[in-house]
């Protein structure tokens, strides 16, 4: 039995040949190409192709990912979209995820897993950030899409209040920043986490109290009154 072709054999050829380069591009340069590098996600080290990669010691921004496989999607290319999906080599983080890009937009797609994120909250005791199926999304500078729970886990005291019961909330879109409401149990403490198209963020954490010795503690830390709380405000970028 024979099959004919419905395109030409130098066309066939030619179609082949340019799959071929592309599935064997390596990893490093279609993240260099495709710009994954210039909106917070880079690596010490890429190695392997497209279809199935690593990334050495990876970050987002200042929070370590650790060591992760990295493939990118082909057919989402053709509709003008680049989507990397990742996956945490760390069984502790449980990394799973995406991050795409377009020609106006980028954001991150199905986020599950635990954040280090020391150096992003100093000093503000919060250690980890647990994100669960966690998305978000810039476009043209602003954020048109957030959804997901995520956790906050609290290490410490601040002031000499310890905040040990950590902070929770699901993510939403306020104006052009991507908000992260996250309140504790008592609801007297509250982390508002804000993070813009541009790399910059903006931490406000606030603090409800009756107690005019807490409240002299947090004005003598840094805290200033607003409405019927105490307001201790962070300023940073990635």
């Amino acid at each position: 039995m024979r099959f004919r072709l419905r395109v030409g054999r130098k066309t066939f050829l030619a179609a082949a040949f340019l799959f071929a380069l592309v599935a064997l591009l390596p990893l490093r340069l279609a993240i260099d190409w495709l710009g994954f590098g210039e909106h917070i996600l880079t690596a010490r080290a890429a190695s392997g192709s497209i279809w199935g990669g690593a990334l050495q010691e990876a970050q987002a921004g200042p929070v370590p990912l650790g060591d992760v496989t990295a493939r990118l999607n082909v057919l989402p290319l053709f509709l003008g979209r680049a989507r990397l999906s990742l996956a945490g080599a760390d069984a502790e983080t449980g990394l799973e995820g995406a991050v795409t890009l377009t020609r106006h937009s980028f954001g991150f797609d199905d986020v599950t897993g635990r954040f280090r994120t020391v150096a992003l909250f100093a000093p503000l005791p919060i250690s980890t950030l647990d994100f669960d199926d966690v998305s978000g999304g810039f476009t043209s500078g602003r954020c048109t899409r957030a959804a997901g729970r995520v956790r906050a886990g609290v290490a410490g005291e601040i002031a000499g209040i310890p905040m040990t019961s950590g902070l929770s909330g699901v993510a939403r879109c306020a104006d052009e920043a991507l908000l992260l409401p996250l309140v504790g149990q008592s609801g007297m403490e509250q982390l508002n986490v804000r993070l813009y198209a541009d790399g910059r963020y903006q931490l406000d954490l606030i603090v409800r109290s009756g107690d005019e010795t807490v409240r002299t503690r947090l004005a003598a830390a840094g805290f200033r009154a607003v409405g019927n709380g105490q307001v201790l405000r962070i300023h940073g970028h990635f």
